[in-house]
Formats: C-alpha cells, structure tokens, sequence
C-alpha cells in the first residue's frame, strides 16, 4: 500500500499553513511599532471599517473564535485600545468601540498593506488577485460546511 497522499509535499493544507505563518511574521514588525498582535490588528482593521458593533457582529466579520476574540478584546482594552459596554438596548448584548488612541493608530497603520506587498515582488497583481479570488472560494466552503 502506498502513502504518497500523507507526504508533505502533497498537501494543500500544509502549503496553507506554511503561508499563514509566513504572512503573520511579516506583520511582526509592522505590528511592534503599532504594540498589537496580528489578532488584535484584525479587531482594529474590523473596527475602522465599522465601528461600535456588538461582539457577535466582529467575531463574523473577523472570524477570530470566540473565546480568543474575549481575550483579545481584554488585552485591547487594558491598552485603552477600544471599549467593550453594554448595549443600552439589550443589556444582555455587549457592544465594542474604539477609544481616541485606536483610532489613531489606523493612520500609523496606513502603510502596511503596501509594505507587505513589496514582500511579495515576484508576484503580479493579478496572481495576488487570483489568489485571493481563490482562497475567498476556499474559505466560502469551510463556512458552508462547518
């Protein structure tokens, strides 16, 4: 009986893997001027696009696990990142917003995305594109089936 499908080098989730990694410490960097974690740049990303939303709203948009996205949220807000209160119409309900000093990080961040993709020089915008046509793909059935 032959293994050849439990090699490495045939499989796609390690390629995955491998790549996540690797995209994660190319932010370290970036991210140490910044003191955040790649985790809680995703929590800042979300919120700079929409802020004051109720945590189940940013778990979906940023799809950290929930008990991490806790934690997470805790660290921000003891770095008086953003604020997690309760939702005044449905106490049950928190809600996260961004505190001033937040908020200014994203104009110090402002230059990342571009100095990631000087990371990749070898790549074309549209096979970067492509890639992410394809891993929205990936992703969309992961979702789908859970």
């Amino acid at each position: 009986m032959s293994y050849d499908q439990l090699q490495l080098k045939n499989q796609l989730c390690h390629r995955l893997y491998k790549a996540s990694n690797g995209v994660v410490r190319s932010y370290r960097e970036h991210l140490q001027a910044l003191d955040v974690t790649y985790p809680q740049y995703v929590v800042l990303m979300a919120l700079w696009e929409k802020d004051d939303v109720a945590v189940a709203e940013l778990l979906l948009a940023t799809a950290v696990d929930g008990g991490a996205l806790t934690q997470i949220l805790k660290k921000m807000a003891q770095k008086q990142l953003l604020e997690v209160v309760r939702d005044p119409n449905d106490g049950r309900q928190r809600r996260v917003r961004l505190l001033s000093k937040g908020q200014a990080l994203q104009a110090q961040a402002v230059g990342i995305p571009e100095a990631l993709r000087c990371r990749v020089p070898h790549m074309s915008d549209e096979e970067l594109h492509q890639l992410v046509t394809l891993l929205d793909k990936l992703n969309g059935v992961f979702e789908r089936n859970g």
